[in-house]
């Protein structure tokens, strides 16, 4: 049955410690978007497969619909309320970009300004403080639903000419690679996670302290200047971060 993989599950384990385990078995499968049209099998074929007994399957359960990614109702069983989209970590590329074939990108444009850098966004620039920078910030939906807020700083001779163009349905990146007349080069990509506050939880539509991810992230240009630094809040329970990584030799 495709969706499943064998698991063996040790009974000495403590109860909740392996319905955490069976949770982050169906997790990774539901993000792999494993279970056509998004009905689960009922627990008992789910712990057949998994090697899980039907307690561990029906704890995981609970787990999963505590997070918010599957909902149960009687006579129905198990569905994912939303599937996952996956946004690559090893490339750069704008939301839009990435998303192209899921869903339509708009944004909300919140703030499009030209603002004195504070000494922290000065640093991040490489400018001085009170400096000219362009601050905007949007919040980003994917079929009228609300994904992420995100909050740019750029420097003053590009974004400038960057408060010009369409931001309600262009990404930034492909802005300034127009503006500039070139590609951009790289970025500089840190992700944690933080307990939403109350003014971000209504904008993304979730509850007020619930897990989102935040990523900070500095790009530059061909020529290694920055022009432009991003923080950014993304709804965890819509988004999955991906990379794929190569060994080499270890860092000097």
């Amino acid at each position: 049955m495709g969706g499943v993989s064998q698991y063996s599950e040790r009974t000495a384990r403590p109860r909740a410690e392996r319905a955490r385990h069976v949770a982050d078995l169906l997790r990774q499968q539901i993000t792999d978007d494993a279970f056509p049209g998004g009905l689960l099998p009922d627990e008992g074929t789910l712990g057949r497969h998994l090697g899980a007994s039907r307690n561990a399957v029906r704890e995981a359960l609970g787990l999963l619909r505590e997070e918010g990614l599957v909902t149960r109702r009687r006579g129905v069983g198990t569905s994912v309320v939303a599937p996952k989209l996956g946004h690559g970590l090893d490339r750069l590329a704008g939301l839009a970009e990435t998303l192209a074939g899921h869903g339509t990108v708009t944004n909300e444009v919140r703030v499009a300004e030209t603002v004195s850098a504070t000494a922290a966004v000065a640093d991040r620039l490489e400018v001085e403080p009170g400096d000219d920078v362009v601050r905007i910030e949007r919040l980003r939906r994917l079929d009228d639903q609300p994904l992420s807020l995100d909050t740019s700083y750029l420097v003053a001779d590009v974004g400038r000419r960057v408060l010009d163009a369409d931001l309600v349905h262009r990404d930034v990146f492909a802005v300034i690679e127009e503006v500039t007349g070139g590609r951009l080069g790289r970025a500089e990509v840190a992700v944690h996670a933080v307990n939403a506050d109350a003014g971000t939880a209504r904008l993304l539509d979730v509850p007020a302290g619930a897990a989102v991810f935040a990523i900070e992230r500095s790009t530059f240009l061909p020529g290694g200047r920055v022009v432009d630094v991003e923080s950014l809040r993304i709804r965890a329970d819509r988004l999955t971060l991906r990379a794929t990584l190569h060994r080499g030799p270890a860092a000097g």
